[in-house]
């Protein structure tokens, strides 16, 4: 997947082993979706983390789900 399409996702081979973060900060985009998951609201997410900006937590949201739809993800049959 291409990151040049997220003006708010960076990737630094040199930062955080590589992982994709937000706006080059030390906060990658795998935790504030983890945050997201467990039903943590974005205010919250927020209070944690000062530095982020709530589109920022929307463009974590946008890169999830385009990362989603460029792999196919095994999944289990239902019978």
């Amino acid at each position: 997947m291409q990151v040049t399409n997220f003006e708010r996702i960076t990737v630094n081979p040199n930062q955080m082993g590589g992982v994709p973060c937000v706006r080059g900060l030390r906060i990658p985009v795998a935790t504030v979706l983890r945050m997201l998951a467990g039903g943590m609201p974005e205010r919250e997410i927020l209070s944690e983390y000062p530095d982020l900006q709530i589109d920022d937590i929307r463009e974590c949201l946008r890169f999830a789900a385009v990362s989603a739809m460029e792999r196919d993800l095994p999944l289990s049959r239902i019978a």
